[in-house]
């Protein structure tokens, strides 16, 4: 492994202030989206479906967010995409109907496509091998403590001006967001340019294609079938963690602010563990933290059906926020490590394709087994996807952190 001379401090405002900021204005209308759509006239079923506007925004963005980072750079990237936020804030503070609302929610899940592959890809690119990981963790966990104190800072702007105050703290933040991504040091283009090819007697042959989506895609599916079902997995349970334990919660009883704090406490943990967990797979290699992460959240789902009460669903809640929080940024990580240069941006854009899926296609699986059995039935659905990418991924990630001298990998 190489000499450990990289010091993330160099580059951490620029890189996570972005990022911090950026979670604290979506964190911020978290909780008020339903209320609301509901103020605008939607029933409750309409209500959720404009929740989920944001991930479908998301889900068909991250392919064009692909070529918006290739054709603009990453800094250029962030800016617009954080720029593209704000105005999404303001269109849904400013809402006068229920549709004009949906879309600017369905713009901020767009927003979030382009900002979440530009960051990614600005850091694997800005960062070297052997310390990949622990930016990558450092991202992650940067970015779900924006989301933590974004509420609470909504919560505080809502005292004074009622529900537009969480779009005021999610409009002044992105805006915040794209004014410090704009300070962020431009990557070396040229460098991660491909050298045109010569022939026998040194002449310049015509540059290689430009990589697209398609010939990415087909050149490394062997990845995105055996790895990237892995991480569609991770992010199935991840999303799904978040909806069972409210919902075992009112299922046993418990009243609204017992389940907010048992809620936050997984939360808590969820977020403080991420730089550790980065160690780890810098050192010992992805395996290490991605399948303990699945297997921990595996058992914990397995437990939570057999609480009966408070007490029990809170160790059950700090052992799922546990296993949650050591895969942080095992996603990115992954990605990052497969993708080639050139063609990052868009080997980076079908991974996110695929997180996004496991996203929806997790609680809808959960809602589906919960209404043709019952809820317990689901959660233990979602626990075997846990044990079941436990597999997928210790058999298919390779063994070695990169810069290594094992073997590679069987993908």
């Amino acid at each position: 492994m190489p000499e450990e001379t990289f010091d993330l401090r160099a580059i951490a405002v620029g890189a996570y202030g972005p990022s911090l900021l950026y979670g604290v204005a979506t964190g911020a209308i978290l909780p008020v989206i339903a209320l609301t759509a509901r103020e605008l006239g939607a029933d409750l079923a309409t209500a959720a479906l404009v929740i989920t506007l944001s991930g479908i925004g998301s889900l068909v963005t991250n392919v064009p967010a692909t070529l918006i980072a290739t054709r603009f750079g990453e800094r250029k990237a962030l800016v617009g995409a954080a720029l593209w936020c704000a105005a999404a804030m303001f269109l849904a503070l400013a809402a006068p109907t229920l549709p004009v609302f949906a879309a600017a929610v369905f713009m901020v899940g767009m927003a979030g496509a382009v900002f979440g592959l530009a960051r990614q890809s600005y850091l694997t690119e800005a960062v070297p091998p052997y310390f990949r990981a622990r930016a990558l963790s450092t991202l992650g966990g940067v970015t779900r403590i924006g989301v933590f104190v974004g509420p609470f800072a909504a919560a505080l702007a809502m005292s004074t001006l009622g529900l537009d105050g969480a779009y005021w703290v999610g409009g002044v933040a992105s805006l915040a967001a794209a004014a410090l991504s704009w300070r962020v040091p431009e990557l070396d283009a040229p460098a991660r340019r491909p050298l045109p090819a010569q022939n026998a007697v040194g002449a310049a042959l015509a540059p290689p294609p430009a990589p697209t989506v398609r010939s990415v895609m087909r050149s490394h599916r062997r990845i995105f079938v055996t790895v990237g079902i892995g991480v569609l997995l991770i992010a199935a349970v991840r999303a799904t963690r978040q909806a069972v334990l409210p919902l075992w919660a009112e299922n046993i009883g418990l009243d609204a602010s017992a389940t907010a704090l048992i809620y936050g406490l997984s939360g808590a943990i969820d977020m403080l563990i991420f730089y550790p967990s980065g160690k780890v797979m810098d050192v010992k290699g992805r395996r290490w933290i991605a399948v303990p992460c699945m297997l921990i959240m595996g058992t914990a789902l397995t437990l939570l059906p057999l609480t009966a009460d408070a007490v029990g669903l809170l160790l059950v809640a700090l052992l799922i926020g546990f296993g949650n929080g050591i895969g942080s940024g095992i996603v990115m990580t992954l990605g990052a490590d497969l993708s080639p240069t050139p063609g990052r941006p868009q080997f980076l854009g079908i991974w996110r394709l695929l997180t996004d899926a496991g996203t929806m296609a997790g609680p809808a699986l959960l809602s589906l087994v919960t209404a043709l059995a019952t809820l317990s039935a689901g959660i233990w659905v979602t626990a075997a996807l846990g044990f079941l990418g436990a597999g997928v991924l210790w058999y298919w990630i390779p063994r070695a952190a990169p810069g290594s001298a094992e073997p590679a990998s069987r993908v």
